[in-house]
């Protein structure tokens, strides 16, 4: 779907923090542009001292260029870096949402870098510091007591170390830590769903593609229109939407003979989109959603943005009970802290194969009242790995 021209992107808490982490290690290791040295001792691991020289710039900003989670580079100013007592780093990433502002938007992203000699070369460590939440919970794609840095971040995270220590050098031998923190982070998470998802002490460091695009309603629903428009005014008959990227590449791969035009992100605006896509004549629809989506689907919910509203798992609850979940999985539903969570309470069970596409007929039901009687309505739903759980009305 192509991005508004007059809307600007931003980057996602797990970019900050990489660039933070980056630009902390590059320093920590010497190898940023002339300027300044910084002596640094840095004791080996007999005790014997050595100096290892830390070139900071003049002053900030400084640039350094990460790694995002979909394979792409982004170039981020990192507005501080300091040295720290016993041979540290730290250096400070100011998040910018963009155009599409949350609580996090101006939030310092800080990663303080150190050598271990207790790891190998190569080899790195990444921990939650303060004002980065811990899970508590389960459902979670973390572990419960693990700091609440979402696997996608965190790749992202021990990339960009990984570049900073490519350089080759007597730092070299040793690993690094580096300790990603938040200021104010336990404030601005009372202000989000974390402390609801089990989530305490600070903000999740999350994002799946690195990138923050602006999700303003009449912006985003004005870029589903158009997407939908140059799809049939390039004779595109079927329209693939989905809730984001990676539900996309998924549905791309079970729709290959459909052109690029036709894949549509349609994020949260389940009812206008499928209005949209009916109104434009649309034969064929096919919805692609994860878990998550697909019960707030199923639930019947014109928008399925978290913030809007919950999910409602007693209702959940008696679907598993309709698809012959037994009785004590479908109690344990009800309190269930997430619908990852509800999925994993109930996968074992025998009758779960039969949920994701009971789930199905309900969404597909609230989609025919959205889309009225014109196209044709089907539906890939995705487990939470990317493989298809069901499809309805697909080969």
């Amino acid at each position: 779907m192509p991005d508004r021209k007059d809307l600007r992107s931003g980057f996602t808490t797990g970019t900050a923090a990489a660039a933070s982490a980056k630009l902390a290690a590059l320093a920590l290791l010497g190898h940023l542009p002339a300027a300044p040295p910084y002596d640094v001792d840095i004791p080996l691991p007999d005790g014997t001292p050595w100096s290892v020289v830390v070139p900071l710039p003049d002053g900030p900003p400084w640039s350094v260029v990460v790694p995002l989670p979909d394979g792409g580079r982004l170039t981020v100013a990192v507005a501080e870096a300091a040295m720290l007592p016993g041979g540290r780093v730290r250096a400070v990433t100011i998040k910018d949402g963009g155009d599409d502002p949350d609580v996090t938007h101006g939030a310092r992203i800080g990663c303080t870098v150190a050598l271990d000699p207790a790891l190998a070369p190569g080899e790195t460590r990444i921990e939650g510091g303060p004002g980065v939440g811990l899970a508590t919970l389960p459902g979670l794609p973390i572990p419960v007591g693990a700091p609440a840095i979402n696997p996608g971040p965190l790749a992202q995270i021990r990339a960009a170390l990984a570049e900073a220590a490519a350089a080759t050098g007597p730092c070299a031998a040793f690993g690094l830590v580096a300790i990603i923190d938040v200021e104010d982070g336990q404030a601005l998470a009372a202000r989000t769903m974390n402390p609801r998802l089990g989530i305490t002490g600070g903000i999740s460091i999350l994002g799946t593609s690195g990138i923050v695009r602006p999700f303003s309603h009449e912006a985003w629903q004005g870029a589903v229109a158009e997407a939908l428009d140059v799809a049939r005014a390039l004779g595109v008959g079927h329209a693939g939407l989905s809730t984001g990227r990676r539900s996309e590449k998924a549905l791309r791969r079970v729709l290959p003979h459909l052109p690029e035009q036709a894949f549509v992100q349609i994020a949260d605006f389940f009812a206008f989109s499928l209005a949209a896509a009916a109104s434009r004549g649309f034969p064929a629809v096919t919805l692609c959603a994860y878990p998550g989506k697909l019960v707030k689907m199923a639930m019947g919910l014109p928008n399925t943005h978290a913030h809007l509203t919950d999910t409602d798992f007693s209702a959940l609850a008696g679907w598993c009970a309709e698809a012959g979940i037994a009785d004590a999985a479908c109690a344990k539903v009800a309190t269930a802290n997430t619908v990852r969570h509800a999925f994993e309470l109930t996968r074992d069970d025998p009758a779960f194969a039969a949920l994701p596409g009971l789930l199905a007929v309900k969404a597909l039901a609230h989609a025919r009242s959205f889309a009225g009687p014109g196209p044709a309505l089907s539906l890939l739903a995705l487990d939470v790995d990317d493989r298809p759980l069901h499809r309805s009305g697909l080969p």
